[in-house]
Order: structure tokens, then sequence, then C-alpha cells
């Protein structure tokens, strides 16, 4: 089921809001949990129980991790607790990308001949749904939270459906208390619309609109390709994933919020940021926070050799590469934003704060770009030869007519407006004219006027539109 569809919006959720409010507040998590496995069910229910089960068992390993008496004890619940949902991570995602890679070799090599294989199918949100499993039986073992007091309670963690299938990735300990108690007030349900309406404008006029561009030129044979049709296709592409993701959780964050959920923001203007260091501060902040709260910190962090910790820095992204697909340009993809870090660790941050602010933005949306090339490409291969159309300036007008992609007026104003949207925050004058009017976004009626016209703009454009899932769904 996807948020941006009219099912949901005019469906699942006002049923589920109506239920939620009327019901008294100490069964509110039972409404949310049995809309939650329904959510799920109606998306991939032949894993539901697998996924069921797995939970059951995090729940009481994360008991046994608590109760234990020895750190030793405790260790080897929590490993168990690990290695069964690595394993399930890594059967469910990785499992077809390991026997093509090995059937290759065979056919390369002519070692024998490659057995009959019945490819995996990925169970939707598996990614986000383990490391919120690791998170827990973590959170206790550190002594940083206490077990969920009800099964209900961790039950609801994990499958609570706003982010359910493509994140935030919420932390258990950030949210365990609003779990046992929460308010539920009008301002938090104002807002949480507010925010819901925002992404779902943000899905359907923008990242679905240049989405359908970037697909376009992505289609085309990448040797075909004109330098200026190869730069269109990326940066379609660029503003479709950031605006595909940040509006799910836009609409993740609002609906919590109307449940008396409050988590952290996932995205902060990224495409505003001086380095990639600073890019990965704002752009999947939640992904971001566990990869350094469960990897880097455990690994070393900074408290090793230089060596040391340069080698951390880019084995976590290689995994970070990894998580995000069981594909070579993925993990390429993970890599090459390591070794950006390693550079800004080394030398750039400090060299390129020399340089004008706009300067070092220009760079940092220049390399990002070049990165969304290996993580939209289909292969290896396709995301040289692309890269190779970017930089071909003696094909600059050569187009062929039958790959020809007329940019509408239409997909030129919403490329305008997309570009202004994360460009202008960039430049201080912005900031100085957004905190001398944001009283009056604090005025009467000010969000429930904004909120009626984005959901009307947003209603009437996917009155017109064939089903679009999230980017982030395939993870």
């Amino acid at each position: 089921m996807v948020f941006s569809s009219l099912y949901f919006s005019f469906i699942f959720m006002p049923i589920f809001f109506l239920l939620y409010y009327l019901t008294k507040d100490c069964y509110k998590n039972y409404v949310a949990l049995a809309a939650s496995i329904m959510f799920y069910f109606w998306g991939a229910p032949q894993f539901v129980l697998l996924v069921f089960i797995t939970m059951l068992i995090d729940w009481h390993l994360g008991k046994m991790i608590y109760l234990a008496e020895s750190k030793k004890e405790k260790k080897y619940y929590l490993i168990l607790n690990i290695a069964m949902n690595v394993a399930l991570l890594a059967y469910f995602k990785y499992a077809n990308f390991f026997v093509e890679n090995v059937y290759t070799l065979m056919e390369t090599f002519h070692i024998g001949h490659p057995g009959k294989w019945t490819a995996v199918v990925l169970p939707i949100g598996i990614s986000f749904i383990v490391f919120e499993k690791i998170t827990y039986c973590v959170d206790i073992y550190r002594a940083v939270t206490k077990p969920a007091e009800k099964i209900t309670n961790y039950l609801l963690y994990v499958f609570l459906f706003p982010q359910l299938i493509a994140g935030p990735i919420i932390q258990y300990h950030q949210v365990s208390r609003q779990l046992s108690k929460r308010r539920h007030h009008y301002l938090n349900f104002k807002y949480g619309l507010f925010r819901f309406a925002r992404g779902l404008v943000r899905k359907v006029w923008i990242a679905d609109i240049l989405g359908g561009v970037a697909n376009k030129v992505f289609a085309v044979p990448a040797s075909e390709l004109s330098m200026v049709y190869a730069w269109i296709g990326v940066l379609c592409y660029a503003l479709q994933i950031y605006f595909d993701f940040s509006g799910y959780a836009d609409m993740a964050i609002g609906m919590l919020r109307m449940m008396g959920i409050k988590i952290g923001e996932n995205f902060n203007m990224p495409y505003i940021s001086k380095n990639i260091t600073e890019f990965w501060r704002r752009w999947h902040i939640s992904l971001g926070n566990w990869m350094k709260t469960y990897l880097y910190i455990p690994l070393g962090g900074n408290r090793v050799s230089k060596n040391r910790n340069y080698f951390n820095l880019v084995f976590v992204f290689f995994i970070s590469g990894m998580w995000h697909g069981a594909n070579w340009t993925f993990i390429i993809w993970g890599i090459y934003h390591g070794l950006f870090l390693l550079l800004d660790r080394v030398f750039w941050v400090k060299l390129s704060s020399k340089f004008p602010k706009l300067i070092n933005v220009m760079i940092t949306f220049f390399v990002v770009n070049i990165g969304w090339v290996l993580f939209r490409s289909e292969n290896i291969g396709y995301a040289w030869q692309y890269m190779g159309s970017m930089f071909d300036f003696t094909n600059i007008n050569n187009v062929l007519p039958q790959y020809t992609l007329v940019l509408t007026k239409d997909i030129i104003v919403v490329f305008i407006i997309a570009m202004a949207i994360i460009a202008i925050p960039a430049a201080s004058v912005f900031w100085d004219v957004y905190n001398k009017f944001r009283k009056i976004y604090k005025g009467p009626y000010v969000y429930e006027g904004l909120t009626i016209i984005l959901l009307i703009l947003a209603f009437c454009k996917m009155a017109n539109t064939a089903y679009s899932p999230f980017i982030y769904f395939r993870f």
C-alpha cells in the first residue's frame, strides 16, 4: 500500500485515525499494531509470519540480555540476535546476488554446469526492519534502555506502519517512553497532517514528474546519449530521489506525530552541503546515525590510529552500499562516498574552508551527482558509459531523433521549482527573510489553510497519476 494512493488517503488513513482517536489511550497501541500488521500484510502477506516469529525471538532475547547476570552471557544472547537478523537480511537480500556471481564465474572458467536456481523474493522493508530489530537488543545490552514493558510495545516499535517500509530508522531508546505513554492533542495532529500533506506534494508533483524524465533518459543506451541529456537525466534523478525519499519521510513523521509520537528529522537540506561529510549529516540522517552508533563506534570510531580510522570510514560506507542493494553499483557507490569522506578527513575540509561557500556547495553537488549515476544504473558498465556521455563534449548537440527527450513546459517549471527549493536555502538572505516572517506560520489557521491547499493539489494530481511506488521500497 502506497501513501501516495487514493486508497490510502481516502480509506485506510481516515478509518485508522478515526478508530485510533475514538479508542481509549490504554488501547491505542493495539489499534496501531493491528493497523500496522494489516498494512504489511497488504504488501507482503507471505512474509508476515516469518517476520513475526523472528520478532518474538528478538523479544525473548532482549529479556534474556537484560536478566543475564554476567556480561559474557549478555554478549552471547546479543550475538544470537545479530547473527539471526544478519542471516535473515543476507538470505533474502543477497542470495540472488551471490548465486548470480558464482554462476558467472563458473561459466567464465567453464567449471561445470550451473544448476537451476529459484530466485528469492525480497520482503518489502526488510532492511529497515532488521536494523530496528538489532537496535532493540543492542540498546538493552548497552543499558541504554530496558526491555519493552509489553510485547505489544515492542511489536509496535518494529511494525509501526508509517515508517515500516522505508524508515526513518528509529532507535528503540528514542521512542520507548512514547510507546508506553504519549500525549494526543490538536497541535500534534495539525502539524502532523501538514507534514503529511507537504510530503505528498513532494512525491506526486516533483518526484514522480522528474522521475519520469530520469526513467526515459536512463532507458537510452548510454553510448547514444548526448552530454546535455545525460546531465538532464542525472539531475532529474538527483531531484527525484531527494523529493521522493524526503517526501516519504515527511509523511511518516507527520503520521507518527498525529499518533503522538515524535521522531527526529531524516533530511536537512542535503544539497546545500559544503562537503561530503556534511552531506551525510544532512542526507538520510537516521541511517547515518545508525551506522555511527551501531557500526562505526564499535569498530573503534575516532579512538584508533589514523589508518584504522580511515579504514573504518570506508568500511562503514561499504556496508552502507551493500545495505542499499545487492548490486555492484551500490557497493561501488558506498565505497565512492567512503573515499570522499576519507579525503574530507585528510585535507579537503581544511582546504575548502578557504573557498567561497557557493563554490563548495557546487563541488559537493557535482560529486554527489556522479555518485547518483552509480546508484541509478543497472550495472557498472552502463554507469561507466553514462559518465562518459556526461563529459563527451564532442556530442553536445548530437541526439538521435528516436531518443529525443521532449522537455515540456510543465516539466521545465517543475524542474526550476525543485532546483529553487534545494538551492535557495544556501543563500544567507533566505534565512534573513525566513526568520523575519516565521512568526506568520504561528498565526491562527495558517497551518490549516496551507494543509488544505497542499492536500487539494496532491489529490488532484493523484487522481490522474498511475501507481508509483517510493524509490526506497526496493531496499
